[in-house]
């Protein structure tokens, strides 16, 4: 694991609220002989570009877990890494409003016309991020699956596809063994009472710490009052309380 300096340090509020996508490196996933290629794209990606960026600064890293992963017969991918402000707030606004079902921790769908506007923000961040607080904006936060041990099932993203009797058993076998030698860990390894576990999210822990430590509440706040998100009220009136609950109450790297 080498040692991370983050670069272009005026700019970081813009990369933690996933305004900017100057520290993003993106690439393409391709297979080839069990091996993932990684081609550096140089030209500016659109918003709804299908290709994966991550922060350029952990592809070395990130590069050395797959291939220690793929020795053992594990082909990891990445089913979603950075992700912008907008990309976070047209899902935000797509749950809020219904168009995406919500599901509680026990996996039943979730009647948002019984709930007040709090409690639809209490209901999405079980699962998602507010837009501007989501650590996939940071680009050192990714989720990761292994479509080799799918065995061409379609994947879920849910926690029963990563437990023991689950296809992902070994990816998270492996990972919960060898992901801190890359300087990766979940922060999200069990329900702490803000957002659900997620056996399948991984943080580099050189940037996470960093981008962790420079988060601001009210840089936040400013950026959500002008925005055009659903619940702001809910939100805005709430949001030191689910900074703490859903934002902060995460594992930390030993």
């Amino acid at each position: 694991m080498k040692a991370t300096n983050m670069t272009n340090s005026s700019n970081i509020s813009e990369q933690l609220l996933g305004l900017t996508d100057q520290h993003i490196h993106y690439f393409e996933q391709t297979h080839q002989q069990g091996t993932q290629q990684y081609t550096q794209q140089e030209i500016p990606q659109p918003p709804n570009s299908k290709r994966l960026g991550i922060h350029h600064l952990m592809l070395t890293d990130f590069q050395a877990l797959v291939t220690s992963a793929a020795e053992v017969d594990i082909e990891i991918e990445i089913a979603s890494g950075f992700r912008s402000f907008e990309r976070q707030l047209q899902l935000w606004n797509n749950k809020f409003t219904g168009k995406t079902p919500l599901k509680n921790l026990a996996g039943a769908q979730v009647n948002i016309t019984q709930l007040s506007d709090y409690e639809i923000v209490e209901a999405i961040m079980l699962y998602s991020a507010l837009p501007g607080a989501s650590r996939h904006h940071w680009g050192c936060d990714i989720d990761i699956y292994a479509p080799n041990l799918l065995m061409g099932r379609a994947l879920q993203l849910e926690p029963w596809e990563y437990d023991k009797s689950g296809p992902m058993a070994k990816l998270t076998t492996w990972l919960t063994e060898n992901a801190g030698k890359f300087g990766f860990y979940f922060p999200y390894d069990s329900f702490k009472g803000g957002i659900a576990a997620e056996p399948w999210h991984l943080s580099y822990a050189p940037l996470a710490k960093k981008y962790q430590a420079t988060f601001s509440l009210e840089e936040l706040r400013q950026c959500l009052l002008l925005t055009d998100i659903e619940g702001k009220e809910a939100i805005i009136d709430n949001l030191s309380a689910l900074v703490n609950r859903f934002i902060n109450n995460v594992n930390s790297y030993d």
